[in-house]
């Protein structure tokens, strides 16, 4: 099950011995001031005599485990109350399906809306339905002859609901895309926070506010516990047989098939049965392969500039004015930057949901560089 996944993850997070990311700090300074060292030798110092490696080495090892630090604590569901703060339930249900790796969106619903049968059909609900593939609201013309009902489920902590829903464009408003879901009032008050979740070109709904889904799982029998398992099991068959196929490869070395930059590459899609081909589409059935000779550095998944036509600085050399620090003769800026928490250089990151928009900032307040969520997708 999922939930033995995840507690497998605590405690494999729980054994592990670094530092927290303000103890690191606090031994930097004082290996700094002990051994009269700069900052980026303090780092090699540490890294050398806690991982043996270098600190581009461990660095991406540290960031890792601080963020699991960070989720283990939200999905900690055995202890509900952390630092003597009780944990957002809507949250660590949102965490529970992230980590098991179920596409959803949410949306709230109000007064108004419960008493006239009508939803937003906001941004985050009609991106998740284009990338399902279930609806696109760009292409349906106005009026209520154009609407498009189909099957929806209800799943609450009683039971399953059979359902329908409304997809339409009013004639009025500008046409703004908006849905329905009938019985709505059995599974959620105003302001609840509702989740849906695309399982074989069906909506089903779960209420975030209400339902603990750490508990829901551990019932097999449960309509939630069986969704969940259902969708994790028809998305992840294909990287389960890719990993079986990587496990059984990795038993014993295998040589080369040619020579030079994509040697490495071509050995492994040719003992993986695929074919040599120019696409730029995903190596198998979907999922995108990155082969290499050494795993000291990290593997560039994508990349993506910001888009400099609305953000503030209008290149990256204006963010490494601005931000970068002198390291022996040359000014750098090697940095990772998250939505958790600021880095050493005072940057973060946060989704401005209002204009779907990723957005780096500087102390929180700061904008330095905007990323367009469609610019992302893309």
């Amino acid at each position: 099950m999922p939930l033995e996944l995840i507690n497998k993850g605590l405690k494999e997070v729980n054994d592990r011995k670094y530092p927290t990311e303000k103890t690191l700090k606090k031994q930097i300074k004082e290996l700094k001031a002990k051994y009269n060292l700069k900052t980026h030798e303090a780092y090699e110092h540490f890294s050398k005599n806690t991982d043996n490696s270098t600190w581009r080495t461990l660095k991406p090892k540290l960031e890792a485990y601080w963020k699991s630090i960070d989720a283990t604590v939200l999905i900690d569901v055995a202890k509900p109350e952390t630092n003597g703060k009780q944990l957002n339930l809507v949250k660590l249900n949102k965490i529970q399906l992230t980590q098991m790796g179920v596409e959803f969106s949410t949306f709230e619903p109000t007064i108004t809306g419960l008493k006239k049968s009508i939803l937003d059909a906001t941004q985050q609900v009609r991106t998740h339905f284009e990338l399902e593939n279930f609806h696109f609201y760009y292409s349906q013309t106005q009026g209520n002859e154009n609407k498009i009902i189909k099957t929806a489920h209800l799943l609450t902590t009683g039971g399953a609901i059979k359902s329908k829903v409304s997809l339409y464009r009013p004639n009025t408003k500008n046409g703004d895309p908006r849905m329905w879901f009938r019985k709505l009032g059995e599974l959620a008050v105003a302001g609840d926070q509702v989740a849906i979740i695309i399982f074989r070109n069906e909506p089903y709904l779960i209420n975030l506010s209400k339902t603990k889904l750490s508990d829901v799982l551990l019932n097999k029998e449960h309509p939630i516990s069986e969704l969940l398992n259902q969708y994790i099991e028809a998305n992840t068959s294909v990287s389960k047989e890719l990993m079986l196929k990587l496990k059984e490869l990795a038993k014993s070395p295998f040589k080369a098939l040619r020579k030079g930059d994509t040697a490495i590459g071509y050995t492994l899609e040719t003992l993986l049965g695929i074919e040599a081909n120019s696409s730029k589409l995903p190596d198998y059935k979907g999922i995108e392969l990155k082969a290499g000779r050494s795993n000291k550095t990290r593997t560039n998944l994508f990349a993506q500039v910001a888009d400099w036509n609305i953000s503030p600085c209008k290149r990256s050399a204006d963010i490494l004015e601005k931000f970068g620090y002198e390291r022996g003769d040359d000014f750098k800026l090697y940095c990772t930057i998250s939505t958790i928490n600021e880095n050493s250089q005072g940057l973060s990151f946060k989704y401005d949901k209002n204009n779907d928009q990723l957005v780096e900032l500087f102390k929180k307040k700061e904008v330095v560089a905007i990323w367009l969520r469609s610019t992302i997708e893309k």
